[in-house]
């Protein structure tokens, strides 16, 4: 018979649901995830984000408000500007925002535009719409906070109002002056103002830098498109021809590693022997001690000599790892060949992280959606401010009744102004929570999203390993099987191992910001517990994506719950812990080629290309501000193609490699149970299917 009497059904077909409670743990937390999406999109507001308020927390130009009524500035309809007075800080608590249509273009302070009816008119401007009563005394103006203390010449930028500050031949101006009257008699240096107006300075550099690299783009990006299809295409070539060169590659390179240490040993023994007898060699490392000048200890013979003990030592342990583990490195060889043809056989499955991709995308974008939402879902808070004594003091107030109210009787000074964004409502109370809880969901959502592509793609290639024929007995489409069969039967595993996961990270992040918080603290046993601790829980994150990653493997291929998937997987790497780092050195090394390669290639083409050096298409390179513009862009964009091709590579090996450990220790090569390892892998391993033809 050239058929086994017993097969051993793997993937296991029939299954049942696993970690239910986990699956319902997952819809519960999703239900609530989206409850508090909306919650905060019915109560946020990302225009506090983006458009100016003035000092009372109305946004410029809202209807409803008196801000409604301001013109529009410079000729673009209902974009008016919010004024920020930097200088008003001097005769206020808080600087004075004001709505204005325009920015001002002229030095001036209330106090010289209070006698002059034409100055007085242009300052009306940039007061606020309760300013009305001109007669007013100038102190009760500027108590009152109806007009700012003083006009600086400024530039729009962002809706908003800053210094314009320019340099010339060196000297630092704002409106061709290097002093200003600072509204209270008293001259001052621009360079006071520099400190206000660097950040918008650097926004203005780097909006125009942005135009032109936008620029660039524009008449680039049909060969940006073209780079990405040549490292899609090197990428795949690159997979394709390791079932030929893998071996060839990883020979050369062992090969080449002996002979650099090999040249090393060399070189330190003759520099060793160069240094006899001279003047100053044979001294002592423990005599000389440390020394800030590393030179100094090349003089020395002692110190070639222990380049070349360690050199000598690592030669030796690598050759002695070569003979022992020889064969181990050629199964190695042989299962990444393997990889290579089950990825040819499973094709779909290199298009696959496009779908992982654009779920991680969604889950991306509803959490920093959801989380603009709820960081600016609070409200204007108004407090009781005064300058004499007054109970009230710090209250919160309402504009619109504190005129009628009690406390301007009690406190004739005090006034309503707006004191920032809060709330005092118990969902005001509980943002912080919501806004941990979104955190949560993005991390526990994002691993799924990771968790499926893996289990999904260990499952198609489950299918190509325990085919006794190759291809032949493969289902018609492993790849949507397998996605069918995680989502029906193990979600609630996918969420049980992706929650574990995200409970890491949560806790990895709120160390991160303690260790933000703490940098100015002086306490140094609680920084090095902190430090202790997230070096703890970065080993223990790295080993858990290792554990589910294996786990879920398991899973594709048994269908059993999360925990006793990730038990056996473990325990089955333990028992072939030396095969487990040689597979792992090797295929990363091969990795890391690839990747080298496919990058270095495409991004030297692009870069001889988009600087005019290849004389064939010298006139076809589109001319640029910034070349280097289109080059990252096709350097960062190849690298994450070949890095997806070779994720989906990686899984492909990882899943061979499980299943041959299984192979090895179900089966014994009888009639009843048949190794389902490749033709090479038996002959390695010196094992024979009995009574069956080399399949």
């Amino acid at each position: 018979s050239v058929v086994p009497k017993v097969f051993p059904n793997l993937p296991v077909l029939s299954r049942g649901c696993t970690d239910i409670v986990c699956c319902v743990l997952l819809v519960v937390a999703i239900v609530g995830y989206v409850v508090v999406g909306v919650v905060a999109w019915t109560h946020g507001d990302p225009r506090k984000v983006i458009y100016p308020t003035d000092s009372r927390g109305q946004f410029c130009g809202q209807q409803g408000t008196p801000n409604d009524l301001v013109p529009p500035a410079r000729g673009v309809p209902g974009v008016p500007h919010s004024i920020l007075v930097v200088t008003c800080s001097l005769l206020c608590p808080s600087p004075l925002q004001i709505c204005v249509s325009k920015c001002p273009d002229r030095y001036m302070t209330y106090l010289t535009a209070y006698g002059n009816p034409t100055s007085l008119e242009y300052y009306r401007d940039f007061c606020t719409p309760e300013f009305k009563n001109a007669r007013k005394a100038p102190v009760e103006v500027l108590k009152d906070k109806e007009c700012p203390a003083m006009l600086i010449p400024s530039t729009p930028l962002a809706r908003r109002c800053f210094p314009a500050i320019q340099a010339k031949k060196g000297v630092i101006m704002v409106g061709n002056e290097t002093t200003y009257d600072d509204g209270r008699g008293h001259r001052r240096n621009v360079t006071e103002l520099l400190e206000g107006a660097k950040k918008a300075n650097v926004v203005l550099e780097a909006r125009q830098l942005a135009m032109k690299i936008f620029e660039d783009y524009t008449v680039s990006w049909y060969w940006i498109i073209i780079g990405l299809v040549i490292a899609m295409v090197a990428s795949l070539i690159f997979i394709v021809l390791l079932r030929f060169l893998a071996g060839i590659m990883v020979w050369v390179m062992i090969v080449m590693v002996v002979l650099v240490l090999g040249y090393g040993i060399f070189h330190c023994y003759m520099e060793y022997a160069k240094l006899k007898g001279e003047a100053g060699s044979d001294v002592s490392l423990t005599d000389l001690g440390f020394q800030t000048d590393l030179r100094v200890y090349l003089h020395l013979r002692q110190t070639w000599l222990a380049f070349l003990i360690i050199l000598c030592v690592l030669e030796l342990v690598i050759i002695l790892l070569l003979i022992f583990l020889r064969k181990r490195i050629l199964i190695a060889i042989a299962l990444i060949k393997e990889a290579s043809r089950a990825v040819g056989h499973v094709m779909s499955s290199l298009l696959f992280p496009l779908c992982t991709f654009f779920l991680l995308c969604l889950c991306i974008a509803y959490w920093a959606s959801t989380a603009v939402f709820l960081s600016t879902s609070n409200e204007a808070v108004y407090k009781v401010f005064n300058e004499s004594a007054c109970p009230f003091s710090g209250q919160t107030c309402h504009p619109e009744t504190f005129n009628t109210s009690n406390v301007t009787k009690l406190c004739p000074d005090a006034q309503c102004l707006f004191a920032f964004y809060g709330g005092e409502t118990a969902y005001h109370k509980y943002l912080i929570v919501l806004q941990f809880f979104n955190v949560f969901m993005f991390f526990w959502l994002a691993n799924f999203v990771i968790a499926l592509g893996q289990v999904t793609l260990a499952g198609a290639f489950a299918s190509y390993y325990w085919a006794f024929k190759k291809p032949d007995d493969m289902p018609a489409f492993p790849l949507f099987s397998a996605f069918g069969r995680a989502l029906r039967y193990h979600t609630g595993s996918l969420a049980f191992g992706s929650l574990v996961l995200a409970i890491v990270q949560v806790i990895r992040v709120t160390l991160e910001y303690l260790d933000h918080r703490l940098k100015a603290a002086e306490n140094k046993f609680a920084k090095f517990l902190l430090s202790c601790l997230k070096c703890c829980f970065w080993c223990l994150e790295k080993f858990i994506k290792f554990l589910n990653r294996n786990a879920y493997i398991m899973i594709a291929i048994y269908g059993t719950n999360f925990c006793t998937s990730a038990r056996n997987a473990f325990f089955l790497l333990m028992r072939n812990i030396i095969r487990v780092a040689v597979l792992d050195k090797v295929t990363d090394f091969l990795f890391f080629l690839g990747k080298l390669l496919i990058v270095g290639s495409v991004g030297i083409l692009a870069f001889f290309f988009f600087t005019h050096r290849i004389k064939l298409v010298q006139d076809t390179a589109p001319p640029l501000n910034y070349y280097w513009v289109p080059i990252l862009t096709v350097i960062v964009g190849s690298y994450l193609i070949a890095h997806g091709f070779f994720s989906v590579y990686g899984m492909c090996v990882d899943t061979l490699f499980l299943c041959f450990l299984e192979d090895l220790e179900r089966n014994d090569g009888s009639a009843e149970k048949p190794y389902f390892m490749s033709q090479n892998l038996r002959k390695l391993l010196k094992k024979t299917n009995k009574g069956q033809p080399d399949a």
